[in-house]
C-alpha cells in the first residue's frame, strides 16, 4: 500500500510540474500577447479582452499549481501516517484494523481528488489550445487591421492634400471679400459725413443723372443753399419728444402718488376712528371691571382709570386714581408701597376678567401685602381660578394655603436640588377635612 501512495505522489508530481510547463508558456503567450497589443492603435479592446481572459486563466492555474502542491504535501503526510502505521503493526490489532480502515478510506479520497486534478489538467490542455487559436485569429485580424489602417493612412494623406487646397483659396476669398468691405465703409462713412445720409436714406433720394457735370453743377448749387440756412439743430424735434414723453410719465406718477396718498389717508383714518372706538369699548370694560375688583379686594372703598386727554385718546397717558377704605382719593403714586401693590393686582385681576388667559405665571407678587391682604389676594384668586390655572411661586403662608397643589425646592445637599410635591386637595380627603 505503501508502495501504491508513493507511486500515486510521483504521478502527481509529475501532473504539478506539467502544470508548472503550462502556467510557463501560458506566461509566454502572455508576454507576447502584450507585446502585439503595445503595437497596435486599432482594434485593441478585443486583444485586452483576450489578453485579461488569459490572465484569468494563468491565475486560475496557479491556484490548481497551489492546490496540486497542497495535495502533495497531503500525501507526503499520508506518507508519514504510512510509516507510522509501519512501526506500530506490532501494537493492539483493533487499533490497527481502524487505522488500516481510516487509510483506505484516505486513500480513496485521494484517488478522486488525483483522478479530479488530472481531468482539470485535460481541460487545461484544451484550454490550452484554443488559446492558441485564439492568438492565431488574433494575429489574423491584427494583419488585415493594419491593412486598413495603412489604406486609411494613405486616403487621409490625399484628404489632407486636397483641405490645403481649399483653404488656401478660401483665405483669398476672405482677402477680398475684406478688401471690398473695407472700400464699402469708407463710401458709406463719406456719405454719412458729407451729406448725413445712409445707404438706405441715399437710395430713397436717388436720381439718374444725364451727364457727370449737371451733376458737379447741382451739388454746388445745393451746397450753397445749405450754408446759407446757417446752422439748424437737426436734433430739436428729438430732445422734444424725449422731453414730452418723460414729463408724460412724471405727470402720471404725481397724479398716481396724490391717489395713493389720498386712499392711504382715508384707509389710515378708518383704522384710526376703529382703533378708537375699540379702545374706547374696552377702556370703559376695564374702567368697570377695576372698580369692582378694587372694591372686592379692600372689601370697600373706589377705584378708576382716567385718560389724562380724552381728546387724544390713543397717545395720551393713563392715571389710576384709587380711595381705600377710610382714605381720602389719591393718585396711584401717593399712596403706599404696599396699597401701590395691592392697586396694581387689582388692576391684573381686572384685565383677566376682561380678557381672561388659559393659564398665569407669577413671580412673588403679592411680596409687599401684609398678611391681611395676602388673604385676600390669595382668596381672590381661587375665586377667578374657574377660568383661569394660577402658577405662583411665593414664600407667603396665605398664598400657599389656598393653592391645590405645591411645589417645594430643597438643597439637602451642598449643590443637589430636591422637588417636593403636595398635593393638598388629596391629603384634604385622607385627614376628612371637609
Amino acid at each position: 500500500e505503501l508502495e501504491r501512495v508513493t507511486a500515486r505522489a510521483a504521478r502527481t508530481e509529475a501532473d504539478i510540474a506539467a502544470a508548472r510547463r503550462r502556467i510557463e508558456l501560458l506566461e509566454g503567450s502572455a508576454a507576447a500577447l502584450r507585446t502585439e497589443a503595445e503595437g497596435r492603435q486599432q482594434g485593441q479592446k478585443q486583444l485586452r479582452e483576450r489578453l485579461a481572459s488569459l490572465q484569468g486563466e494563468m491565475a486560475q492555474g496557479k491556484v490548481e499549481l497551489a492546490a496540486m502542491e497542497a495535495e502533495q504535501s497531503a500525501l507526503e503526510s499520508a506518507l508519514t501516517e504510512l510509516e507510522d502505521l509501519r512501526r506500530d503493526l506490532t501494537g493492539d490489532h483493533v487499533q490497527q484494523e481502524s487505522l488500516i480502515q481510516s487509510f483506505e478510506e484516505a486513500n480513496q479520497t485521494l484517488s478522486k481528488e488525483i483522478l479530479e486534478r488530472e481531468r482539470e489538467l485535460q481541460r487545461l490542455r484544451l484550454q490550452n489550445e484554443t488559446g492558441e487559436q485564439a492568438v492565431q485569429a488574433l494575429q489574423q485580424e491584427k494583419l488585415a487591421l493594419e491593412a486598413q489602417r495603412n489604406q486609411a493612412d494613405r486616403d487621409s494623406r490625399e484628404k489632407n492634400s486636397l483641405l490645403l487646397a481649399m483653404e488656401r483659396e478660401v483665405s483669398v476669398l476672405e482677402q477680398k471679400k475684406i478688401s471690398v468691405g473695407l472700400e464699402e465703409k469708407q463710401l458709406l462713412d463719406k456719405l454719412w459725413d458729407t451729406y448725413e445720409l445712409t445707404h438706405e436714406g441715399a437710395q430713397i433720394q436717388r436720381q439718374k443723372l444725364d451727364s457727370a457735370q449737371k451733376a458737379v453743377r447741382r451739388v454746388a448749387e445745393l451746397k450753397r443753399s445749405i450754408a446759407d440756412l446757417g446752422n439748424i439743430n437737426m436734433d430739436a424735434m428729438e430732445q422734444f419728444a424725449q422731453i414730452n414723453e418723460r414729463y408724460t410719465y412724471l405727470t402720471g406718477q404725481r397724479d398716481d402718488v396724490r391717489q395713493a396718498k389720498q386712499e392711504l389717508e382715508e384707509i389710515i383714518a378708518q383704522i384710526i376712528g376703529e382703533m378708537k372706538r375699540i379702545f374706547t369699548r374696552q377702556f370703559a370694560s376695564l374702567n368697570q371691571a377695576f372698580g369692582e375688583t378694587f372694591l372686592e379686594l379692600f372689601g370697600g372703598g373706589q377705584a378708576a382709570l382716567e385718560l389724562e386727554d380724552p381728546e387724544d385718546i390713543l397717545n395720551c397717558g393713563i392715571e389710576i386714581k384709587a380711595q381705600p377704605p377710610g382714605k381720602a382719593l389719591k393718585v396711584i403714586t401717593l399712596l403706599s408701597g404696599g396699597e401701590k401693590a395691592f392697586v396694581a393686582i387689582a388692576l391684573y385681576f381686572a384685565i383677566l376678567k376682561v380678557r381672561p388667559t388659559p393659564f398665569v405665571v407669577m413671580d412673588e407678587i403679592e411680596a409687599a401685602l401684609d398678611d391681611a391682604n395676602v388673604v385676600r389676594f390669595a382668596r381672590y384668586m381661587r375665586h377667578m381660578s374657574d377660568r383661569t390655572q394660577y402658577i405662583v411661586i411665593t414664600h407667603r403662608r396665605g398664598t400657599m394655603e389656598e393653592a391645590d397643589v405645591l411645589y417645594g425646592v430643597t438643597m439637602q445637599e451642598q449643590g443637589v436640588s430636591r422637588i417636593l410635591t403636595i398635593n393638598l386637595n388629596d391629603v384634604e380627603k385622607e385627614l376628612d377635612l371637609r
